[in-house]
């Protein structure tokens, strides 16, 4: 990573350069269906379903923009469009094509309802959205699985911004958080001539599947002792009364038509939930929120305990039902991205049964699965030497973030930050002032917007608590 004054002087000069230029803020016109010039008066809804294989599926209005929700067809083999097509889930948020677009994913379904993230609001731009291939309804049928890899989800969005660059001529943005930031990294490492900058919000990088120590220190480290210390009781006490929780898990199964088919069993289930509670607390919570959970686990009853791991992991979550629209995250984990597995010192090996269990116990026997423990080693290789225009997010008390990309010297433009205090919805608008000013005017920068709004280095539209999103995306953990 670059040293810490690095980025520094580089807003001074930046700012200093372009101040000059005045601090006018830009307009922000209501959506328009022109091109670039001025000269189409074609409505944008024309120009987007005069593409190649565009269908709509709805229109859904929205104040200032036009909100579009598409299928696209896609090959399901780019190297062997032969093989057969399918129809991949994509939606549009349109504030006018004369402003840069946003292109992104969260690695999983695509919301259908308007939404906009935070590089949208920064550069006041349109948004394009991508459903992750093989995410229901975006699955081909039947299912080739091994069509599922991180080089063939970079290609639909390879095809989908072809589609759709003559529309939105401007600067390209790609942004994702988690595994979208994930996706977003891979994309620009199979295609690095499509977008003109990166912003990756809290992505794990897992280099080296089998050596996950970094976690464990993580873990050693994050928040207060008195706050690792009750979280630690709580998920130990809920192994220790394993016999008549179990009881009530069976219960409300039964009540809920959950089965254990995958997993193997309401056991392995159970302990799976037990074992994400301290990951899934600081995945998603703050230090302050400690105070929720038991302060002394070896008096409180049965109900705080279930309830305290209920509401941190969720009971639902290692279900059939609760894994199945996950199938596509667990079958990537298990054969490129990896998955972390880390050690619980402070609970006795007698109460621990089966530990973190692999991404294969998560995915149906019936999808063959094969670690390829290269792919990754090559994305961290690429990124540390050859990314450009690149910005990396980071929350300091986020476990994903044990295991992170970094910067070398051989990067050009390109950063990773960290939010103080912030967990997995760490995001620029959480990083300290200066840190904050100077990766605005970056994006800015990489947007193509003018100087004098890179000078001012603060977002171009105005926050909209309709729009804006600020909050993690909440996945069921353990995921990303």
């Amino acid at each position: 990573m670059r040293k810490a004054l690095r980025w520094l002087l580089a807003l001074t000069v930046l700012i200093g350069t372009l101040s000059t230029a005045g601090a006018a803020t830009a307009a922000q016109p209501e959506a328009t269906g022109t091109n670039s010039t001025g000269t189409d008066s074609t409505d944008i809804k024309d120009q987007l379903l005069a593409v190649p294989g565009m269908s709509l599926i709805e229109e859904k209005p929205y104040p200032g923009y036009r909100f579009f929700v598409l299928n696209y067809t896609q090959p399901v083999d780019h190297r062997d469009p032969s093989k057969g097509t399918f129809q991949q889930r994509i939606t549009v948020l349109h504030k006018g094509v004369d402003r840069p677009t946003v292109f992104y994913t969260g690695g999983y379904n695509v919301s259908t309802n308007p939404g906009r993230r935070e590089p949208t609001q920064i550069v006041d731009g349109n948004q394009v959205s991508m459903e992750y291939r093989f995410f229901t309804p975006s699955r081909p049928s039947p299912a080739d699985w091994s069509k599922l890899d991180i080089w063939q989800a970079a290609s639909d969005q390879h095809r989908i911004f072809g589609a759709l660059k003559a529309i939105y001529p401007r600067n390209w943005i790609a942004t994702g958080g988690s595994k979208g930031g994930m996706t977003a990294t891979y994309y620009e490492r199979f295609y690095p001539k499509d977008m003109d900058g990166v912003v990756a919000y809290v992505a794990p990088n897992d280099v080296v599947n089998d050596e996950d120590s970094a976690y464990d220190r993580f873990f050693t480290r994050v928040g207060t002792k008195e706050c690792r210390d009750r979280l630690n009781a709580v998920q130990r006490e809920a192994l220790v009364r394993r016999e008549p929780l179990e009881k009530k898990y069976a219960a409300y199964a039964a009540e809920n038509g959950y089965t254990f088919t995958t997993v193997g069993s309401l056991d392995r289930a159970y302990e799976a939930v037990v074992l994400d509670y301290v990951w899934g607390f600081w995945q998603y919570s703050l230090l302050s929120d400690c105070d929720t959970v038991p302060a002394n686990a070896a008096t409180a009853t049965d109900d705080e305990i279930w309830n305290s791991v209920d509401t941190i992991s969720g009971f639902s979550f290692y279900t059939d039902q609760g894994l199945e629209p996950y199938t596509p995250y667990y079958y990537q984990a298990g054969t490129q991205l990896g998955a972390p597995t880390i050690h619980f010192p402070y609970i006795e090996k007698k109460y621990v049964r089966y530990g973190y269990q692999p991404p294969r116990n998560f995915v149906p026997r019936s999808i063959p699965m094969r670690f390829q423990p290269w792919v990754m080693r090559d994305v961290d290789t690429w990124v540390t030497h050859h990314a450009r225009h690149m910005l990396y997010v980071y929350g300091q008390n986020d476990p994903w973030g044990a295991e992170r990309f970094r910067v070398g010297k051989g990067a050009k433009d390109s950063y990773v930050f960290t939010a103080p205090g912030l967990n997995h919805g760490a995001n620029v608008a959480g990083l300290v002032p200066d840190q904050k000013a100077f990766a605005t005017a970056r994006i800015l920068d990489w947007a193509g917007v003018p100087a004098a709004s890179v000078a001012r280095a603060k977002p171009l539209a105005k926050f909209d608590a309709g729009l804006d999103r600020r909050d993690a995306e909440r996945e069921p953990t353990l995921r990303p």
